[in-house]
């Protein structure tokens, strides 16, 4: 039997709870259809769930359906977790993105597309609700191939009878196939089922998932034209999710991507799987392993976070959907250190909120992606915690970059010790921190470079214009210095850190460092007569937009799409609803940070003083006359013992 794990994906009320109730009832794992909005569907088993009727939660459901046995990952479709469906992204074999046929294309939909394209996971499409009033296939199909892909193809037919204008359509996605079906007029499963796999096609289906129609179409359609996974033999796994149970035993969820998981085997820091569950919603049964390509959830684990990869699976790259919203905990009558250990558990589900405690400070602040994730996050604390807590008005998240290359120094020689590190800062443009070394195992060993690089890993290195995260840049070990006596790993600690907060003073002093916001891109539907407004609106924000377009169904309504500032665009669906009377409908997502449209105000509201910032120093430690002295991070340069290779 043919097993596959695929998640389903999709904008917020297209229908993709409902669609996982449908499959699951056609397949005959359910007795009877839950509804979201009635608070009884199978995956939507979590009480904030059913209270919200949204999925917040990912949830696994396993299915067999003739020869496919499917296990389902069902993920949250608001675009406030959409670092939750990212996590459950890096273990699919396939994904189902459903789309609402009388909303289209939306925002988050082209979101999540552009996510399964940097995952490379094979795509099938249901296309929901084509029982609605004036909704039509073929319009529908243009829809996606001009939003999505000229990939996009309607499959609505029997298995092996695909038409020959559907045949035609898979063929012109490749020229070498193109060419042969011209001759032969054909094209093997085998060969369609290689598109699907290398996302050259993907598999629209069309039905209505409430009304149960097109079901079975698409689960003969899925296991028609997916391929199986081949898997190695010696173990590997991936860990996708950390939750806890009504117990709040922490489970760690992993996909085996190679071998076999058996109960009682040690994984991770020495730690074995005390006991290895597969759930089927909110029930799960034990068992005493698991095979590669199956999905589990461990007890027994600590430490384990998303994207960590257990026995010979490589850790998963960092996620590209970051929040970008700091808020400050108000514990309320609560203590302050009992919120902060509720949140630490949090955090540890979800890495992404950064829990931070400041000790000078005595406060506690969370990064959050939205307003919706802030209430549900409060929801969670009372319900799970018995914590009433608020949170403190918003700040938008900066970060900072560089504009030129510099070579940075770090020197640690405090007495007995030494450590001196050369590294190459260059601009990284869209590609986050990456590390690299370029240094001569003849000048550095190999074991002093491995703590160079390291250490850069161990830390989140601030920019120095406001003390903002550092992004976009490639941090290259080019050179440097130990003491066969005196060295040990601490000092190259020391010597790193040091060495890149110089490089990023001496840019400074250039007007080389940068500082970043994040950007939404928006959607805005208002009547035609408004267009000049919203118009002005957005060039107050210092946003941009395209030509508006109008809406073909409806000639009174237009469509504004561009881009603008968090920091501007925030709280303005508040004013769209009031000028349009209800009428208009603004939709934003995260897209991505870019340069700061007011540094020079945001730089002085601030007012962050790097060299006062003790832990993040960028002076260095020489020595003389058996001691150590400071010296200041303009004169490194010149008290290094190494020469510059960069100027």
């Amino acid at each position: 039997m043919k097993h596959i794990v695929a998640g389903i994906v999709a904008h917020v009320d297209a229908g993709k709870t409902t669609l996982s109730e449908a499959l699951l009832y056609k397949a005959g794992q359910l007795r009877k259809l839950g509804r979201v909005d009635n608070g009884n569907a199978f995956l939507d088993s979590d009480d904030l769930e059913k209270k919200r009727g949204i999925t917040i939660f990912s949830h696994q459901a396993n299915l067999k359906y003739d020869n496919l046995q499917l296990t389902l990952l069902d993920t949250p479709g608001h675009v406030d977790f959409a670092s939750q469906t990212e996590q459950v992204l890096s273990v699919l074999d396939y994904a189902i993105l459903v789309v609402s046929a009388t909303d289209g294309v939306q925002g988050y939909t082209r979101t999540l597309w552009n996510l399964l394209q940097r995952y490379q996971i094979p795509t099938f499409i249901f296309v929901n609700k084509m029982d609605s009033i004036g909704v039509e296939q073929k319009k529908t199909l243009v829809n996606l191939q001009k939003n999505l892909s000229k990939g996009c193809i309607a499959f609505n037919a029997p298995n092996d009878k695909l038409s020959e204008e559907t045949l035609e359509e898979i063929a012109l996605q490749d020229d070498d196939i193109l060419n042969n079906f011209l001759e032969t007029g054909s094209i093997s499963s085998d060969i369609i089922q290689n598109m699907i796999k290398q996302r050259q096609v993907f598999p629209c289906f069309f039905g209505s998932a409430l009304k149960l129609s097109g079901i079975d179409e698409f689960l003969n359609g899925f296991e028609n034209w997916t391929q199986e996974t081949k898997y190695s033999n010696e173990f590997g796994a991936k860990v996708f999710k950390i939750s806890h149970d009504e117990k709040a035993e922490r489970l760690t969820w992993v996909k085996v991507t190679g071998g076999t998981l058996h109960n009682k085997a040690v994984l991770f820091n020495e730690q074995k799987a005390n006991q290895v569950r597969v759930y089927n919603g909110a029930k799960f049964e034990t068992t005493q392993e698991v095979p590669a390509g199956f999905v589990c959830a461990i007890t027994g684990l600590d430490k384990t976070y998303p994207g960590l990869g257990l026995g010979k699976q490589t850790n998963s790259q960092q996620p590209t959907i970051q929040p970008v919203l700091n808020y400050t905990v108000n514990p309320k009558d609560n203590d302050l250190h009992t919120c902060l250990t509720a949140l630490r558990q949090l955090e540890d589900e979800d890495p992404q909120l950064h829990v931070a405690w400041s000790n000078h400070l005595q406060e506690i602040r969370v990064q959050i992606m939205g307003e919706v994730q802030l209430e549900i996050l409060q929801q969670i604390l009372l319900d799970r915690f018995d914590l009433d807590i608020n949170f403190d008005e918003g700040s938008i998240l900066y970060k900072e970059t560089i504009t030129k290359k510099v070579e940075g120094v770090g020197h640690f020689e405090p007495l007995r010790h030494y450590a001196e590190v050369h590294l190459l800062l260059e601009p990284n443009p869209n590609h986050g921190l990456s590390l690299d070394s370029h240094c001569n195992l003849d000048v550095l060993a190999r074991n002093w470079q491995h703590q160079v690089l390291t250490n850069l890993k161990a830390k989140e290195h601030l920019g120095v214009l406001i003390g903002a995260p550092i992004t976009d840049m490639k941090i290259t070990l080019i050179n440097g210095k130990a003491n066969n006596v005196h060295s040990v790993g601490g000092d190259f600690r020391e010597a790193t850190w040091r060495a890149v907060r110089q490089g990023l003073m001496m840019l400074k002093k250039q007007d080389a460092c940068q500082l970043l916001e994040p950007w939404y891109q928006f959607r805005l539907e208002i009547t035609q007569d408004q267009v000049g407004r919203a118009m002005n609106d957005i060039q107050k924000m210092h946003g941009t937009f395209n030509d508006p377009d109008v809406l073909t169904d409806n000639t009174q309504l237009a469509v504004l799409t561009g881009f603008a500032p968090v920091s501007e665009m925030q709280g303005y669906s508040k004013e769209v609803t009031a000028y349009t009377h209800g009428q208009g409908h603004l939709e934003v997502i995260v897209d991505k940070f870019r340069p700061c449209h007011n540094e020079e105000e945001i730089i002085i509201d601030r007012d962050y003083h790097p060299v006062s910032d003790l832990e993040n120093t960028p002076d260095s430690v020489f020595c003389a006359h058996g001691a150590g002295y400071p010296v200041a991070w303009d004169q490194v340069p010149d008290a290094a013992h190494l020469p510059y290779t960069y100027h």
